[in-house]
């Protein structure tokens, strides 16, 4: 059979539940489709209540086993699973290109090696992690981390392997089993770690892995009564969705949600010195990162000056073949997503913006007319009020806003229902920390972006989420803290 970047044009992806791999009770299937082209690429199975119930079942059986390991062993098994990983990185990161229409380059740089060092990471971690101890004048009290039990892990189309691997490496490091969930549009290299997990010897039943849909596969395995805690990371409305369902058994939950993140460029900020960050936190993987800054905030003093060598820098990426290592933008994940960004290009015009550049069709070869493409947009002249400054459009589209005094800039940044992360650009970096620490979100990065140290909080205020993950925070997620007093004799 012909292949095209190392996979079958028609690729059988199965379920993978208690060490087998297995296809959806039901016999139905998904079909995948590469974003850049359209074509066929894999299917997968369409799993049901059924399914979902056989995989809780295996998590549940595997529990007290893997459980009654050592800290220092399981650690072991998340070095072996990353050294496997770290062999076939090259694969990752053209399938995880492939699969969802980035720049081969971004894939191997972000979702291939960085999928690598999670599980790392999480070993040292969780080798290092101790058991707490207080003394009282006649007592001693010992708080230790035991497993929650079977979990559900359910991860987005934007960051794939990335994701999963930033939930799956810490849950079954704390002892727990877990059920993954990946997303539809992005099932190859969820199969691939299910492949690595086996050749690995782990074992059967701590990780397991069904394909389908929110509603038929997702919803169940959410509030199934044996699944104890619920790791979500997606959309907003998804989101309130999935915390309902978990809500009404009293799981614990942990919800990565949506952004609308500012980027704020005081007058002082060297523009020629990070204009190129400053692309990237705006266009990093087609815009559909949660964490990009869709707006941007720019004093009046300095804003046409910014406005054209912005706009500028941005017509300077390359847009075209995913497998190019110069492309620097490739395509979208879905038609249905292409139509909303184009929704919000409409949109803006009618609120009475301006598009600077973009928001058509980017000159790409025939080999690509059937893919989900649109050209970085930039829109100037909208009100930080309209719907296309509040809303998440997710894609390559950025709405830019003059401020005058710090105030205001701080006011703008706050008036989503969002509150994620943000960017500050400026000389003076204890004037950027002033404005963070007014700023309503989780994360705000000073004269950089998306500069991730593993051990820090990573999570969002409002709409933008529940709980915190990174570092001692995942592994308390993933654990419940037991206090044992002890009366001194």
């Amino acid at each position: 059979m012909e292949t095209k970047d190392g996979c079958d044009p028609l690729l059988d992806l199965p379920n993978h539940i208690g060490g087998e791999e297995v296809f959806a009770t039901g016999g139905d299937w998904i079909i995948n489709n590469a974003p850049s082209t359209g074509e066929m690429i894999s299917r997968i199975p369409r799993s049901n209540q059924n399914d979902v119930d056989n995989a809780v079942k295996c998590a549940k059986e595997a529990g007290p086993g893997w459980a009654s390991l050592t800290k220092e062993e399981r650690a072991g098994w998340l070095d072996k699973i990353a050294d496997i990983l770290e062999q076939r990185i090259d694969e990752i990161a053209s399938l995880e290109s492939l699969d969802t229409g980035k720049p081969i380059r971004i894939a191997r740089a972000v979702d291939a090696e960085r999928s690598v060092a999670n599980f790392r990471f999480y070993a040292k971690q969780i080798r290092e992690l101790e058991d707490e101890e207080f003394r009282m004048k006649n007592a001693t009290n010992r708080v230790l981390r035991r497993p929650v039990g079977v979990g559900a892990l359910i991860t987005p189309w934007n960051l794939p392997l990335y994701l999963l691997s930033w939930k799956v490496a810490p849950a079954i490091g704390m002892g727990n089993t877990v059920v993954c969930k990946p997303s539809e549009l992005t099932p190859m290299t969820a199969d691939l770690m299910m492949k690595v997990i086996k050749d690995a010897g782990l074992p059967d039943g701590v990780v397991n892995l069904i394909h389908g849909t929110g509603v038929e596969a997702g919803g169940p395995l959410v509030s199934h009564p044996d699944v104890q805690f619920v790791s979500f990371t997606g959309g907003t409305t998804t989101g309130s969705i999935v915390a309902k369902d978990a809500a009404t058994s009293f799981k614990k939950m942990s919800l990565e949600l949506g952004g609308k993140n500012a980027t704020i460029i005081l007058d002082d900020c060297d523009l020629d010195r990070h204009m190129e960050a400053i692309v990237r936190a705006s266009f990093l993987n087609q815009g559909q990162v949660c964490l990009c800054g869709s707006r941007i905030l720019v004093h009046d003093s300095i804003y046409e000056s910014f406005k054209q060598k912005f706009v500028d820098a941005v017509e300077r990426l390359q847009i075209g073949d995913p497998r190019n290592p110069e492309t620097d933008l490739g395509s979208l994940i879905s038609p249905q997503h292409l139509e909303k960004v184009k929704s919000y290009v409409h949109l803006a015009i009618e609120e009475g913006g301006t598009i600077l550049t973009g928001g058509g069709v980017p000159s790409i070869s025939s080999e690509f007319e059937g893919g989900n493409w649109i050209s970085p947009t930039v829109v100037d002249g909208l009100s930080p009020e309209s719907r296309c400054a509040m809303e998440e459009i997710f894609g390559p589209m950025v709405t830019l806003h003059p401020f005058t005094t710090d105030e205001e800039a701080i006011q703008i940044s706050n008036g989503t229902r969002y509150g994620l992360a943000g960017s500050i650009w400026t000389n003076d970096s204890t004037r950027g920390e002033k404005i963070a620490k007014k700023m309503d979100t989780g994360m705000v990065w000073i004269n950089t972006w998306l500069h991730r140290d593993l051990r820090v909080p990573f999570g969002g205020v409002k709409d933008s989420g529940i709980g915190r993950e990174g570092g001692k925070w995942s592994l308390g997620f993933y654990s419940e803290a037991t206090n044992i007093c002890i009366m001194d004799d």
